[in-house]
């Protein structure tokens, strides 16, 4: 870029999901490093604006959700921003558009052959083809390529609230007696990344039997029921179910002594809080989705990398073989040398 570092207005295109949203987070010091006047603007989907009200360094979180009207004024609101470059980070019709529709002159975004909707990279003037190893350098090498300069390391911009429902929530835990406890985060968006309820159960319950530690169990607002099994298979140790907002759930995990989980959203914003954390993979691929900064991987099977240019690698609606491999005791050898690290 030619322009004073003053001038530029970046517009940040990811719309989802929660980890792949905390993945992408370090764009933001990044951009903020190299241009430090420059204004940057994010769009979101609306599902996810309290995570982003967590990222320190963007100037407005731009949100749109799914009826006609809302759609309409995020677009004006885009076209108000004046932006000099639209980095879609997401690589998806819905979100190459989005950056089409801002106006901005430059438009950046992942090449045709590196994403699972190649037809999404008509709507860009630059396409990149990503590098590194893992999904959160790839996502910075787009930044890199809009003129930010390479980071010597990956920095995660989240911090935790201090504001008064956080305050109530630390209240609770302790009304609850739960000065220490370990998160359990069983759920996620397809059962084939997910380890069965009842093993999850069992973890909490041997938890409570060797080191007198409780489970808050998290799940989602639809996953009440996997809550109800986990709790039952955990029988006397009597975990706690929560389903805690974006902001709650920061609190929730930063206070934990350890945060275990699948490879999934909350798994990933603890790690990226610096919690310490253990994550179960199946057929995903460490390399590229573990969690950052450091986390301790569970896995068996080194499976065949997959494209990520389609959407069946995961999604199946039973368990994977590659997660039920993985024992109770495997788990419960990681939690405790994390646990007695933290001790």
């Amino acid at each position: 870029m030619t322009q004073d570092a003053s001038a530029h207005r970046f517009l940040i295109v990811r719309r989802s999901s929660l980890g792949d949203l905390v993945h992408a987070t370090p764009i933001v010091p990044v951009l903020r490093a190299s241009f430090p006047e420059a204004r940057i603007d994010w769009v979101v989907d609306e599902r996810w604006s309290q995570l982003m009200e967590l990222v320190e360094g963007v100037d407005e979180v731009i949100t749109i959700g799914t009826s006609l009207a809302s759609m309409v004024r995020c677009v004006r609101r885009l076209r108000r921003g004046r932006y000099t470059c639209a980095v879609d980070v997401q690589g998806r019709y819905r979100t190459a558009i989005l950056a089409w529709l801002s106006g901005a002159p430059r438009r950046i975004g992942p090449h045709w052959d590196a994403t699972r909707e190649p037809g999404a990279a008509r709507f860009y003037t630059e396409q990149v083809t990503p590098t590194g190893k893992h999904i959160a350098e790839m996502t910075v090498s787009l930044v890199v390529h809009a003129g930010a300069r390479q980071p010597a390391e990956l920095q995660f911009p989240l911090r935790v609230p201090q504001d008064a429902g956080s305050r109530r929530l630390r209240e609770e835990l302790l009304r609850q007696g739960l000065r220490e406890y370990v998160v359990i985060s069983p759920g996620g968006g397809w059962i084939s990344k997910l380890w069965p309820a009842e093993r999850w159960g069992a973890l909490a319950r041997e938890l409570w039997r060797r080191e007198g530690l409780r489970a808050v169990v998290n799940i989602a607002e639809n996953e009440e029921q996997l809550g109800q099994d986990v709790a039952r298979a955990a029988g006397d140790a009597q975990p706690q179910v929560v389903s805690p907002s974006l902001k709650e759930l920061a609190v929730l995990v930063e206070e934990a002594r350890l945060v275990v989980g699948g490879d999934t959203g909350p798994v990933h914003l603890a790690a990226a809080l610096g919690a310490r954390v253990v994550t179960l993979f199946g057929d995903t691929d460490p390399v590229r989705n573990g969690p950052l900064p450091r986390g301790v991987v569970v896995k068996n099977f080194s499976t065949p990398p997959p494209t990520y240019l389609r959407g069946d690698y995961v999604r199946g609606s039973t368990h994977a073989p590659a997660m039920l491999s993985i024992t109770l005791e495997q788990v419960l050898t990681a939690v405790e040398q994390e646990l007695a690290i933290t001790a």
